[in-house]
C-alpha cells in the first residue's frame, strides 16, 4: 500500500467522505458554497484584509493595541508569502487528481470543472490565514465567529465539487504551520527593527518586501516546475505558463535586445529610491499603499534581470483564442499601486477643492 493511499486517500475513506458531503448539499445552500468559495474565501481579497488591518491599527487610539494589530498584519503578510509558496510546491509537484477527474459526474459542481493539483485546497489555507492573523486581536465570541468561516470556507469548497476533505485539512495544517514560522521570524527581528516595520513607514516596506518575496518566490516555482514555453491550463480563460521577457510590465518592449536589461533594471532602481524617499518622508494613506506596491513590484523584476537575465512571467489570461500578455505577480502590484495613486490623487482634488469652496 503506497504513502498516497494511507495518508491521503486514508484507504478508500476521503473519497468517500467527498461524495457524502457533496450529494448530501442541498440545492438551496449551493449559493451559500458559491459565497464562500468564490468570494469570502478567495486568496484574491487579501489586499482587502492587509488594508483593512492597516485601517484598524490607525483608528485604535491605544499604542499598545495599535502595535499589536500591525504586528499580527505583518504576521499575515509573510505568512501568506510562505504559504503561497508551500501550496504551490504541492500543488504543482504532486498533481493529485481533483474530484471531478475520479468520479467523473458529481452531484454538485460550481463553476468550470477541474481535473488536477487538488492538494491543498488554496481557498482553505488562505481562509485559515486569515482566521489564524485576527485570533490574538478578537474574543471568544469573535473567535468562534472565525472558526465557523474556516468550516463553511473547507465545506464550500467540498460541496463545491473542487476538493477532497483531505485537501481542505491540508490547507488548514499549511496555513497553521506558515503563521508558526512567520510569527518565528517576525519575533527574531530585533525590537528596534520590529517597532519600525510596525510604524507607518516600516510597515509600508514590510509590505513592499513582501510583494518582493511573494513575487521571487512564485517565480522560483514556476522555472523549478514548468520547462519554458510550457503552459497547463487552470480554467478555460486562465494558464500558468512559463515565458520570459526584456520588456517592461506586460511584455511591453519585449525583445528589444540586450539593452533592455540593464536599461529597465537601472531605471527600476532609481525609480526603487525616488519610491524609498517619497515613504521616508511620509505619506497619506492612498499614496504610501501606492508607492510600496509600485516598489515591490519594480524590485522583483528588476532582480530577475539582474539575476535570470529576462524577467519571468506566468500569468496568461485569454478570451476566445485572444491572449493578454503573460505577467507576473511584479506586473500585477505595479498596476494595482498605480490605482491607488490615481485613487489618491482624485481625494486630494477633492480635498482642494473642498477647502477652496469653505
Amino acid at each position: 500500500m503506497s504513502w498516497k493511499a494511507i495518508f491521503y486517500d486514508w484507504g478508500g475513506l476521503n473519497g468517500a467522505l467527498f461524495q457524502l458531503i457533496n450529494a448530501a448539499t442541498p440545492a438551496f445552500l449551493m449559493p451559500l458554497a458559491w459565497l464562500f468559495s468564490n468570494v469570502l474565501g478567495n486568496y484574491w481579497t487579501a489586499p482587502v484584509v492587509v488594508l483593512g488591518l492597516w485601517a484598524w491599527s490607525s483608528s485604535t487610539a491605544e499604542a499598545r493595541r495599535t502595535m499589536a494589530i500591525r504586528c499580527q498584519l505583518l504576521q499575515f503578510v509573510v505568512g501568506f508569502g510562505i504559504a503561497f509558496a508551500i501550496a504551490s510546491c504541492l500543488k504543482l509537484g504532486l498533481d493529485f487528481p481533483r474530484p471531478a477527474a475520479v468520479f467523473g459526474q458529481l452531484d454538485h459542481v460550481l463553476g468550470t470543472v477541474e481535473e488536477r493539483y487538488s492538494l491543498p485546497s488554496g481557498h482553505s489555507t488562505y481562509a485559515a490565514l486569515v482566521a489564524g492573523a485576527l485570533w490574538p486581536l478578537l474574543g471568544i465570541r469573535r473567535r468562534l465567529a472565525l472558526i465557523v468561516y474556516v468550516v463553511l470556507v473547507g465545506w464550500s469548497r467540498i460541496a463545491a465539487g473542487m476538493h477532497f476533505p483531505a485537501d481542505v485539512l491540508a490547507g488548514w495544517g499549511i496555513a497553521t504551520v506558515s503563521l508558526m514560522l512567520a510569527g518565528f521570524l517576525v519575533r527574531m527581528l530585533p525590537g528596534a527593527i520590529r517597532t519600525m516595520a510596525t510604524r507607518a513607514s516600516g510597515a509600508w516596506y514590510a509590505l513592499a518586501a513582501a510583494v518582493l518575496l511573494g513575487d521571487q518566490l512564485a517565480k522560483t516555482v514556476i522555472s523549478q516546475l514548468f520547462g519554458y514555453g510550457e503552459q497547463v491550463g487552470i480554467t478555460p480563460f486562465f494558464n500558468l505558463v512559463h515565458v520570459r521577457n526584456n520588456g517592461a510590465a506586460f511584455s511591453l518592449l519585449a525583445g528589444a535586445g540586450v539593452w533592455a536589461r540593464v536599461g529597465f533594471a537601472a531605471l527600476a532602481m532609481c525609480i526603487s529610491l525616488w519610491l524609498i524617499d517619497q515613504l521616508r518622508r511620509g505619506a497619506p494613506r492612498w499614496e504610501a499603499a501606492g508607492y510600496c506596491l509600485i516598489l515591490g513590484g519594480a524590485l522583483g523584476n528588476a532582480a530577475d534581470r539582474l539575476l535570470r537575465g529576462a524577467v519571468v512571467d506566468f500569468l496568461d489570461f485569454h478570451w476566445r483564442g485572444t491572449h493578454w500578455p503573460a505577467f507576473n505577480l511584479a506586473d500585477v502590484a505595479i498596476t494595482v499601486g498605480a490605482v491607488c495613486l490615481i485613487v489618491a490623487t482624485r481625494r486630494r482634488g477633492g480635498q482642494i477643492r473642498a477647502n477652496s469652496t469653505a
